[in-house]
């Protein structure tokens, strides 16, 4: 059973996500709150797998609040996916940095909600196509870190490759068709650069595949 947490000060939206959420055999709404502050007590209170939340929220936004649950060792493996009304805001690249797993637009459809839920437990990097290309574009104007060349010498060639085709958005899948290895194989080169480069989840090594200067945005 999936638990889903929904963090927003719209209690009509809340109570929408909630009545399609509960209507799923594997998914369950076991708390919500209208801001990041009641959202730490309640998530540390229930524990669930996903958290659903509004970037802009009153007494602590949705990046804040995305900061202290990736810090918090209570929540370890507690995803957030963050909501918003636009494609892309300032907030969305910061709310990436400080650990989101995703973000999707509010106005998403009821099955692509279902299905984005379930991708982002399983530890994918979610990311709407609308907020893929202008995130990107985001990154042309991100000067490069210059240490992250140093943790790049950590993985193996194919561990990179991997990295990078992950970076464009593709599944253990697709990364495996590419690789002309099996699924199973990509999803070990993923998981132990995840683990080398201590990234929460797939999310974070694209940030840290474009930080790095291991992918290049086209228009760059």
């Amino acid at each position: 059973m999936i638990r889903v947490m929904l963090l927003d000060d719209q209690p009509l939206l809340r109570s929408g996500f909630r009545a399609l959420l509960d209507t799923e055999d594997d998914i369950e709404v076991v708390a919500e709150g209208g801001n990041g502050q009641e959202g730490l007590v309640l998530a540390r209170k229930h524990l669930p797998d996903l958290a659903l939340v509004d970037i802009q929220m009153p007494v602590m936004d949705g990046i804040e609040t995305t900061r202290r649950i990736a810090a918090d060792p209570t929540l370890t493996g507690m995803r957030v996916v963050i909501l918003t009304n636009y494609g892309l805001d300032e907030y969305v690249f910061n709310a990436l940095r400080a650990g989101a797993a995703g973000f999707l637009v509010k106005d998403i459809v009821p099955e692509d909600l279902l299905h984005s839920v379930r991708v982002a437990v399983r530890g994918d990097a979610l990311l709407a196509p609308s907020i893929t290309r202008m995130l990107i574009g985001k990154y042309v104007a991100q000067p490069l870190r210059p240490q992250a060349g140093t943790e790049l010498a950590g993985l193996t060639n194919r561990e990179r490759e991997a990295v990078a085709l992950a970076a464009q958005g593709l599944s253990n899948d697709e990364i495996a068709e590419r690789m002309v290895i099996s699924p199973l194989t990509a999803k070990t080169h993923v998981n132990r650069a995840m683990t080398k480069l201590q990234a929460r989840d797939r999310a974070q090594l694209v940030v840290f595949a474009y930080e790095s200067g291991l992918v290049v945005p086209r228009d760059r």
